[in-house]
């Protein structure tokens, strides 16, 4: 009786295949290479191998753009930019889709079966990390990117297709793994996030946070073309909008720029002149003897600047 059942067991895995169904294999293929292209394009562009993504998005969801949240200090992990490890995770997850639909045999079979935790368990993390990003984006970061969102949206398809497609005999387990594996990367995101929220300061009273991020070639010509000008950018050190215009630029690029500290008790303060200015927000840019508060776009700084180089 049970070597009848088990003969049933195994016919019926050959008739499926691999334990699950080929349909849903063939769409999460499709959504993790939207996945590959999504992250990669900005991956890319970081290493500057590729030109300026274009996702200016003014009315999407509120969004103004992706520079200040590609270049805030939440977008880059270990050195390099956070996009390269979703392209490993998308690219991850395109293999393991596609893999067993080319294979035969018991091979496939075998292989197939093991794929559905390996895309379970990895789309479970991607998106709970990415729900993460998203709570940085709207508290931390204060704006948001539409490739960012996109992301978010791929991984969570992704989760609930494999809960579709797998042939899940014990539930149980497939909860309770889950489970740890979402609390474990939900812990390590909520704790990266809140450490890359405190900026480092220097030693002493008055200093502004550092600028974490790194600046591209285009970032720093428009830093030298705007000091040349005689632009200067009016902050206070404990101003976070000071903070989020130098991450725009980034660090090479922020120390080329003339920087104006009014706060009276800020390193290196000139209060006077910030005075003699009328400076009444933070940050203020004068450029061609016009002053300009808030946190500018690095397009807009080039268009109000003249700048005509390579645009950041």
């Amino acid at each position: 009786m049970t070597s009848s059942r088990l003969s049933e067991r195994l016919s019926s895995q050959r008739r499926r295949g691999d334990g699950g169904r080929r349909w849903v294999r063939v769409v999460m293929a499709v959504l993790a290479t939207i996945g590959v292209i999504d992250t990669g394009s900005i991956t890319l562009s970081k290493w500057g191998w590729l030109g300026n993504l274009s996702c200016s998005s003014q009315g999407f969801l509120g969004c103004n753009g992706c520079d200040k949240v590609l270049a805030s200090a939440w977008g880059s992990l270990l050195g390099q930019p956070l996009a390269l490890f979703g392209l490993l995770g998308y690219g991850a997850l395109l293999l393991m889709a596609v893999v067993p639909l080319v294979l035969q045999g018991e091979t496939r079979i075998s292989l197939g079966q093991r794929s559905w935790w390996g895309l379970f368990l990895l789309s479970t993390g991607m998106t709970v990390f990415s729900a993460v990003l998203l709570g940085v984006m709207a508290f931390g970061i204060r704006d948001c990117c539409p490739f960012c969102i996109l992301s978010a949206a791929l991984s969570t398809a992704l989760f609930v297709l494999s809960l579709v497609g797998g042939d899940w005999e014990d539930r149980g387990q497939l909860v309770f793994s889950g489970v740890i594996t979402a609390l474990l990367v939900g812990v390590i995101g909520l704790g990266w996030a809140a450490s890359v929220g405190r900026p480092a300061v220097e030693s002493g009273p008055g200093v502004a946070p550092v600028v974490r991020s790194d600046s591209s070639a285009a970032q720093i010509a428009l830093a030298e073309h705007l000091t040349a000008g005689g632009a200067k950018l009016y902050t206070a050190y404990w101003c976070p909008h000071c903070h989020e215009q130098k991450e725009l630029f980034g660090r090479q690029a922020t120390e080329k720029l003339d920087v104006i500290e009014c706060a009276p008790d800020g390193r290196g303060s000139q209060k006077q002149l910030c005075d003699a200015k009328k400076i009444e927000g933070y940050p203020t840019w004068e450029i061609n003897g016009q002053l300009d508060s808030g946190v500018k776009p690095l397009a807009k700084l080039a268009e109000l600047s003249g700048y005509k180089g390579p645009q950041p």
